[in-house]
């Protein structure tokens, strides 16, 4: 679920401070709660999505008295992966190591199970991110392209985000949003979620008549549902 971003709060739990994201959204009919590990400074938190009309001084004392349930889900998450130097990232589902290449003239590149970043060792999480991002969007791009001519149908325009809380989706006006991280995912699954919302050209819903497009379009679509619903959170660890 999305929603629009409230400046972030914090609470005091066991000793610690827990920062808190507030996101308001419409569709919202009650209070939700959930762990984040993906946040942009690597601190663990927690998320509260907000209906229309809730008060943020009633979400935040809600969330205080989910302390039991915070701390016992913040000690789940799993260890976030900087890029750096050695560190172990998939690409496309294999995995590669990170190698700083500091007198390569190439930017970044792929080859042999490793992926070389060249330039100052400060910028390397950086360099690799954006080159991870544009990967992501090239290999969307001519996929989502190739998927819609066998639908019959056009998109719009292809963005790439660091969504948190879904992998695509696609607009009425038929403009599709895909997150970055997919590139790490294995190739069914980043075809799956291609075809998804390149099948939502055709159908906005998700009736029979959208899965028997989606079928058409990918080849395992119940598999990739369940790597994302096992595996699709850990994508949040890196970087």
């Amino acid at each position: 679920m999305s929603g629009t971003a409230i400046r972030d709060h914090y609470l005091e739990i066991d000793g610690r401070r827990v920062p808190v994201r507030l996101r308001r959204n419409n569709r919202a009919r009650r209070l939700i709660l959930r762990a984040d590990a993906a946040r942009n400074d690597g601190e663990a938190g927690v998320v509260v999505t907000l209906p229309t009309g809730v008060p943020i001084a009633e979400a935040l004392g809600w969330a205080g008295m989910q302390s039991a349930w915070i701390s016992r889900h913040l000690e789940k998450l799993p260890e976030r992966i900087p890029f750096t130097d050695g560190a172990r990232v998939p690409l496309l589902g294999d995995e590669h190591i990170i190698r700083h290449a500091p007198e390569a003239r190439r930017g970044v590149w792929a080859a042999g199970g490793t992926i070389y970043v060249s330039g100052r060792e400060e910028h390397l999480a950086r360099r690799l991110t954006d080159w991870l991002k544009k990967e992501a969007r090239k290999r969307i791009s001519a996929l989502a392209t190739a998927k819609a001519e066998r639908l019959g149908h056009k998109h719009g325009r292809i963005s790439i985000r660091d969504t948190k809380s879904r992998w695509g989706s696609c607009a009425s006006n038929g403009n599709l949003n895909f997150s970055w991280r997919l590139v790490m995912a294995p190739e069914f699954v980043f075809d799956y979620v291609v075809a998804h919302e390149v099948a939502h050209l055709a159908e906005h819903n998700h009736g029979p008549a959208f899965w028997h497009h989606v079928a058409d379009l990918t080849d395992e679509p119940e598999r990739a549902r369940a790597w994302l619903r096992s595996f699709g959170p850990g994508l949040h660890r890196y970087g």
